[in-house]
């Protein structure tokens, strides 16, 4: 089959590999149909995730239809359509009793990672009966893809974990596809304000369309100016970085307000400096997570039923000989305007 192959820091290469096979009773293969690139992916090619060794065939992401399963695989048969979520989980540990699926202590986010991943002809998917959704054959793919990682990560390390309320301010620190993620579930909570930050003008227009109530160029290193006169001086009640570099989340700490939550959700591949010394006495939460998709089947029911349209995140398409393109035009986002590529696989 054809996979896309991590060769080390800076260097990716499509190949010929093996069909990969069944290797415990809890496997299955997916052939994969639809999958796509995440930015987590270009974070691993700048050497930021030591746990990708090379050699590894990227991608966490996809939709495929079910080719084998292992004796243990009970929910799911050859030929069923399915959602490949992000992250694998056994269900039975203590992290996966808690609702930690990413911390599951013999899955958690291995795809793509830690085993071989979803940018290839097929996968092999760990605990497949609770780490593999099903969709009705027929269902419109491309969305769906959007349910593998970016969708639930927006809501779940961004609106869930910054308490996003009615009536509530929100900053989103980065106009890219999890902060736009981010901004298309917090209104599920109907906040008086969302506010969207970033430095390119196409995302910030695609963020108005998405719903975004202001936004925010900060070229200028105006954004705290501009918030703060938003909110009467005050800062925001949930600061939401979902770009993962110090200068952002350095503005997260300047853009919230007291009692404010600052939700962390970018990957962060350098150290950050916190500022206690200003943020000591302001009642400021900060979280981190890795996201543990427990929301997927109610956001897969939203994207169903059509209450959550997230299709509009696509911006281009790639068949999977075309992978490497794909990687370019994803990179290079400023120019090409690329928010979501779909590999047709």
């Amino acid at each position: 089959m054809k996979a896309l192959v991590y060769r080390g820091p800076g260097n990716k290469a499509l190949e010929d590999r093996p069909k990969p096979e069944l290797q415990s009773p809890g496997d299955a293969i997916v052939k994969v149909t639809k999958t796509t690139i995440c930015g987590t992916d270009l974070h691993i090619l700048k050497g930021d995730v030591a746990t990708c060794a090379p050699g590894r065939i990227l991608g966490h992401e996809g939709v495929g239809v079910i080719d084998s399963v292992g004796a243990g695989v009970t929910a799911l048969r050859p030929g069923d359509h399915v959602l490949i979520s992000c992250i694998s989980a056994c269900g039975k540990c203590d992290y996966c009793r808690r609702g930690m699926y990413s911390h599951c202590t013999t899955g958690g986010w291995v795809l793509g990672n830690e085993i071989d991943g979803t940018q290839a002809e097929y996968v092999r998917i760990l605990h497949a009966d609770t780490s593999l959704y099903p969709i009705p054959p027929g269902a419109d793919e491309e969305p769906l893809v959007m349910l593998s990682d970016i969708l639930p990560t927006g809501f779940e390390c961004g609106v869930l974990n910054g308490k996003v309320a009615p009536g509530s301010t929100v900053a989103i620190v980065g106009a890219g596809p999890i902060g736009l993620a981010a901004l298309l579930t917090a209104q599920f909570y109907s906040p008086a304000e969302i506010i969207m930050v970033d430095l390119d003008d196409n995302r910030l227009e695609v963020a108005r369309g998405f719903g975004a109530t202001r936004t925010i160029k900060n070229g200028d290193g105006s954004a705290v100016e501009h918030v703060k006169a938003l909110t009467g001086g005050r800062g925001v009640d949930a600061a939401i970085e979902a770009v993962g570099v110090p200068s952002t989340f350095l503005l997260c700490q300047d853009l919230v307000g007291p009692g404010g939550i600052i939700a962390n959700v970018g990957v962060h591949g350098t150290k950050v400096d916190l500022h206690l010394e200003t943020l000591w006495s302001r009642n400021i939460a900060i979280t981190t997570r890795l996201v543990d998709t427990v929301t997927t089947p109610m956001l897969l029911k939203t994207v169903q039923s059509k209450k959550l349209e997230p299709k509009g995140l696509i911006t281009h398409r790639f068949r999977l000989g075309q992978i490497v393109d794909a990687y370019d035009t994803f990179a290079h986002a400023a120019s090409t305007r690329a928010l979501k590529v779909i590999i047709d696989a």
